[in-house]
């Protein structure tokens, strides 16, 4: 039997294969952020198509976290009902889900959420519209704030949750000098930039139980000038090791990171799959913790290549199954050709349409033969 589809485990939750779906935003949410019926059936059908381990899109733990149009909140315990029901769907399906806990900081949208966004420090060159620039009481109530959502999560009977500081979202902003200007305790060395997040870790733990399961993404480099390196990432890598991460998922780019960002396009070969792998080779060698791949990764083939060469220990996953919620399974089966996707990215253009996050190619290729 191939190591991709052998039984794993983190932190006591077991895992029937090494795929993982990665975090998104789907734009299915209602304008408050609750779960809909419409979303759990997105995450039961991943559930049914055997992905090992399903991460919700990114859910927002402050209502200045905001960061698109109809996305996933887990800011209250309004929302409660709705996550339930996205879970039981999940677990009925024999899957295992944790939820993605985020705050956009910067990059937060003020029209949907009616609340001005927060900033590190100021970065004009990002953005020009009124941000509040964070007090050292501001970052302990947005930690506390974490931690809350992460108790939450687990009340709701969430497998775990995964901690999003990638992308360029408040976590990575801290880490990065580019969005990170301030001087100590929470700028400068990157052991300072690394202290809101270590702090967050902590709560998180503290809140949901040292035998909760805690995920991190974390960007491996930001590929802006001056940005995040991955020297610095590899120190904070160690500093959550230390911490109790149990996995780190390794991605990079940021949202202004043009063509370096996270959903690259244009992944036509084996070279261009897997884009962030060299820097994931480099955690997976530097720590002890399980290292999840992100980015273009679309074939079975590569992905057992690079489990072999310890460039990983799973492979996530995003635009292909949001073509193919059924790809883990067809792989299973035998069947190794490609993932349909052609990273092309029209499947966020319906999302932000207002329509959801579907793809745009099936859907012309079904209206055609129709």
């Amino acid at each position: 039997m191939s190591r991709l589809f052998e039984t794993t485990e983190i932190k006591g939750m077991k895992l029937a294969n090494r795929f993982v779906r990665s975090a998104t935003w789907e734009g299915m949410a209602t304008e408050d952020g609750a779960c809909t019926p419409r979303l759990v059936e997105v995450y039961r059908r991943l559930a049914e198509g055997q992905v090992g381990l399903i991460i919700t899109s990114h859910a927002y733990v402050r209502k200045d976290g905001q960061a698109g149009l109809f996305q996933l909140g887990i800011y209250d315990d309004h929302l409660n009902d709705g996550l339930q029901q996205m879970v039981k769907a999940v677990h009925g399906a024999k899957g295992k889900i944790v939820v993605q806990l985020a705050h956009a900081g910067f990059f937060a949208n003020a029209k949907l959420s009616g609340v001005t966004p927060i900033a590190v420090s100021p970065a004009e060159e990002f953005g020009k519209s009124p941000r509040n620039i964070l007090t050292e009481k501001d970052i302990h109530e947005i930690v506390v704030s974490f931690g809350q959502a992460a108790k939450r999560a687990k009340e709701v009977g969430f497998d775990g949750i995964q901690l999003h500081a990638a992308h360029g979202y408040l976590m990575s902003q801290f880490l990065s000098p580019v969005f990170n200007k301030r001087t100590a305790p929470y700028g400068g060395a990157v052991e300072n930039r690394a202290r809101a997040l270590i702090e967050t870790l902590g709560e998180v733990k503290s809140a949901a139980g040292k035998d909760y399961p805690v995920l991190i993404k974390l960007n491996s480099e930001d590929y802006l000038e001056g940005g995040l390196t991955l020297s610095d990432s590899l120190k904070v890598g160690r500093m959550l090791q230390d911490g109790g991460i149990d996995a780190i998922e390794v991605s990079g780019g940021t949202v202004v990171s043009g063509n370096l960002g996270a959903s690259r396009a244009g992944i036509k070969s084996e070279e261009k799959e897997a884009y962030f792998r060299n820097a994931s080779k480099a955690f997976k060698a530097a720590l002890d913790v399980p290292i999840m791949l992100v980015g273009g990764v679309r074939s079975a083939d590569l992905a057992e290549k690079l489990l072999e060469q310890g460039c990983a220990d799973y492979f996530s996953m995003s635009r292909p199954l949001i073509r193919e919620p059924d790809l883990v399974k067809r792989w299973a089966s035998g069947d190794r050709s490609k993932a349909r996707c052609l990273s092309d990215n029209q499947c966020f253009e319906p999302g932000r349409a207002g329509e959801g996050v579907y793809c745009v190619t099936e859907k012309r290729e079904k209206e055609k033969s129709a």
